[in-house]
């Protein structure tokens, strides 16, 4: 899935610094700034909002972005928006996620 949506984003013009680590992510994060994190809700047997929130705590003005197919949970929901975290369920197409990504970049912050 990462490949699918490196592609799509690359070819709409977004450079991508893809990890599937999150050790490797905290290290990319002392290099460079990034506008959007793009996770799963599930990384690392752990839920990817925790991720997310501790990758925050390194680029506190990076968006997120949790993709997946377990996010009708209304409590998963509130969890996200208590972090200002954008969900954005499965099944999607190559357009639907590129106008979600779009959408969330062009978010305030």
């Amino acid at each position: 899935m990462r490949a699918v949506m490196r592609e799509v984003l690359e070819g709409d013009g977004y450079f991508v610094d893809a990890t599937g680590d999150l050790g490797v992510a905290v290290d990319r994060l002392k290099m460079i700034t990034p506008d959007l994190l793009i996770t799963r809700t599930f990384v690392a047997n752990m839920p990817g909002h925790y991720a997310a929130k501790y990758l925050r705590t390194k680029c506190p003005h990076m968006r997120v972005l949790i993709v997946g197919g377990v996010l009708d949970d209304e409590r998963l929901q509130n969890r996200e928006a208590l972090e200002n975290f954008q969900i954005f369920p499965k099944p999607y197409s190559a357009s639907e996620f590129l106008e979600k990504v779009q959408q969330v970049v062009d978010s305030p912050r």
